[in-house]
């Protein structure tokens, strides 16, 4: 059976020249970068270069970047960090964001700090209106992501970052999604702080960074030793560092292409879906959306009874966003979309990388529309 993975906003294949570079330092390059002796320098060395080669890929300085163990912990550092300098106040987010930002903004609301979650538009949209509105004198911390990991939508985070500048407010941006994708311009858009994830971007899991500007007030929130210039302690995965690190030089190589590609093979999905299925629908902005992002509602359709439908054809896509998998309620980004619920409850998100091809898609094509088909005859829900 034919096996076409369309799951890669969740997770990604390691890059093959990530796998080899990380290699050694699983054996005879296994020292602590803490250790004064060769091999703790072999190892400072390693995660010095990566940090480097990061550092430019973004466009800052390797001082402000700081490895985590994931997006999440890059999240929670981010805001649990601003918000210990500053001791109280108020913080800005919208609705969709990961639940690694929402659920740090309720447990911080918990602690005293007031939270405002703007709304989005019907193509989970955040008006930067909205954020303009809603800052307060009180405010220490907008949190905006970048890209939706569910439907796509790529957020005005230049016009959002040029009203959070005008006010003096640290800005940041979760770019877990984007990070490697599409480009990302810190100074113009007046980013303060960005989140990024490694097994995103062919990477090995398990390790992230933060970019920190240098000057944002923040602390630490784990403490011990002296790693991460005592902003993150614990001592350093070096060879998931360097496997983040050979993973970006390869996409500062493949980024610009590939995202053409995808997009192409995107709408291929789409189109096809749409030519072939009734009462389908198309989450997202239509053109502000990532490249390899496909998110899909069926009307009057289960969306985990076609999740499980296309993993017995050998299709890997997800109901909705990987975090939230295995979950019944309808989505919540779906839902702050204002989607109905009969559509709600079938929404399948695609997210295709750079093993997909035309051929991949064409088989999703071949069998995802008579499992619509049989699923709608079957399902409980045709009746709503």
């Amino acid at each position: 059976m034919r096996a076409v993975y369309l799951d890669h906003n969740a997770s990604t294949p390691v890059h093959p020249e990530a796998v080899a570079a990380m290699l050694p330092f699983f054996s005879e390059r296994f020292g602590n970068a803490s250790s004064v002796h060769g091999f703790g320098r072999a190892a400072r060395d390693a995660i010095d270069t990566a940090r480097e080669g990061i550092a430019r890929f973004l466009g800052a300085g390797p001082d402000e970047i700081v490895f985590t163990s994931g997006g999440t912990e890059s999240d929670n550092l981010a805001l649990r960090g601003v918000a210990a300098a500053r001791g109280g106040g108020h913080i800005v987010t919208s609705q969709i964001e990961h639940h690694a930002v929402l659920r740090t903004c309720q447990s911080l609301e918990r602690g005293g700090f007031a939270v405002t979650y703007l709304p989005v538009d019907e193509h989970a949209m955040v008006d930067p209106e909205d954020v303009r509105r809603a800052i307060r004198d009180d405010t220490i911390l907008v949190s905006i992501m970048h890209a939706n990991s569910e439907v796509g939508t790529i957020e005005p985070i230049d016009a959002i970052g040029a009203i959070v500048r005008e006010r003096g407010i640290p800005f940041h941006v979760d770019a877990v999604q984007t990070f490697g994708k599409i480009p990302i311009r810190l100074d113009a858009w007046g980013i303060d702080l960005l989140s990024f994830s490694s097994h995103k971007v062919y990477g090995p899991k398990g390790v992230a960074g933060l970019y920190i500007r240098k000057g944002t007030k923040m602390v630490a929130t784990q403490h011990g030793g002296e790693h991460e210039r005592r902003r993150r302690a614990g001592t350093e995965n070096v060879p998931g560092i360097v496997g983040f690190g050979k993973a970006v030089e390869c996409r500062s190589r493949e980024m610009t292409a590939e995202a053409l590609r995808l997009a192409e093979l995107r709408d291929r999905l789409t189109g096809g879906t749409g030519a072939r299925v009734a009462d389908v629908r198309v989450n997202g902005h239509p053109t502000h959306r990532l490249p390899g992002t496909a998110s899909l509602c069926f009307r009057q359709v289960e969306s985990e009874s076609i999740v499980l439908g296309l993993d017995l054809k050998g299709v890997g896509v997800s109901a909705g966003s990987a975090c939230t998998s295995g979950n019944v309620e309808p989505s919540y980004v779906i839902v702050a979309m204002g989607v109905p619920l009969p559509w709600a409850m079938g929404a399948v998100r695609c997210s295709l990388g750079r093993g997909t091809t035309a051929d991949d898609i064409d088989y999703v094509l071949g069998v995802l529309p008579p499992l619509v088909e049989k699923l709608r005859a079957l399902s409980p829900v045709g009746a709503v």
